[in-house]
């Protein structure tokens, strides 16, 4: 007997979503505020950006010898600079306070060893040329990370007329880009001024070292005779500033001056009528 299939029901459609209620005024009001609001909150927060965004590109870079080895025309910042450092005669110092004893800056030569025939042949070419090198008022310092008593040693050898400067830890060395990796020393040359302006910072031979210096020493020369004229300047200036203020003639003396005046052309006067009278004279004599 055949199986009669029933039909499944079609099932009921959705109900209809219930219709939007309408806001009231105050609803109405209440979301233009608060779109408002977000707009100007949108409105602010972008304007802080860019107000953000050009001060950091108004402030000026680090410097370059915080970030690398510093390079000429870079002016570090010497409190702190390289570390604590200490003379052959063992007396501890900085880059600063070295700095701050010369009158025009400081050299620093980097050597790998005391007493080696390079390093030997390279610090003899200060001592021989200290004189004239210094002349512009640079100090000289010979650096290495030998030891106090190794240095000495080599300065009284050599009878170098500068100190040498002991860096075991090659922090100062370090911090002006002469240390070699992973150890040891570059020979080279840093000079820094006053300011902490870098004038010279690079490698090189015992010879090339103090060719160096001494270019840097005719620069400071060529700029001597313009400091010299603007000092003159000065002088002269100060000695004007100097002279005694004229002080002003008061009445009584004017009244006097123009009473003895007077008198002068009184007595001139007097004299040109009593020659008019004699030569006169001597005519009328003559004519008789």
């Amino acid at each position: 007997m055949p199986v009669e299939l029933r039909k499944r029901k079609a099932p009921a459609p959705p109900p209809a979503p219930p219709a939007p209620k309408k806001q009231s005024k105050v609803a109405k009001t209440a979301t233009k505020v608060k779109e408002a609001v977000t707009e100007t909150a949108k409105k602010a927060a972008s304007a802080a950006n860019g107000a953000a965004t050009k001060a950091a590109e108004a402030l000026p870079a680090a410097p370059a010898a915080l970030t690398g080895k510093p390079a000429v025309g870079d002016v570090i910042t010497l409190d702190g600079f390289g570390g604590e450092i200490e003379t052959n005669d063992g007396t501890k110092t900085t880059l600063k306070a070295l700095v701050g004893e010369s009158k025009a800056g400081v050299v620093l030569f980097t050597y790998p060893k005391a007493s080696t025939p390079g390093c030997t042949k390279q610090a003899c070419l200060f001592r021989d040329k200290y004189t004239p090198l210094t002349a512009s008022g640079l100090s000289i310092f010979g650096l290495s990370t030998d030891s106090p008593k190794a240095n000495t040693s080599f300065k009284e050898k050599q009878k170098l007329p500068y100190p040498l400067l002991c860096d075991p830890s090659a922090s100062l060395i370090s911090a002006i880009g002469l240390k070699k990796a992973p150890k040891g020393t570059t020979r080279g040359v840093f000079v820094v001024d006053k300011s902490g302006k870098v004038l010279a910072s690079e490698a090189g031979g015992p010879d090339g070292t103090v060719a160096v210096v001494e270019k840097i020493v005719q620069g400071l020369k060529d700029d001597a005779p313009a400091a010299d004229e603007d000092g003159d300047a000065k002088m002269e200036d100060a000695k004007e500033e100097e002279k005694p203020a004229e002080q002003p003639i008061s009445e009584p003396v004017r009244r006097e001056n123009r009473e003895a005046g007077r008198q002068e052309s009184s007595k001139s006067d007097q004299a040109r009528k009593r020659l008019t009278a004699l030569t006169l004279a001597v005519c009328i004599e003559a004519l008789v």
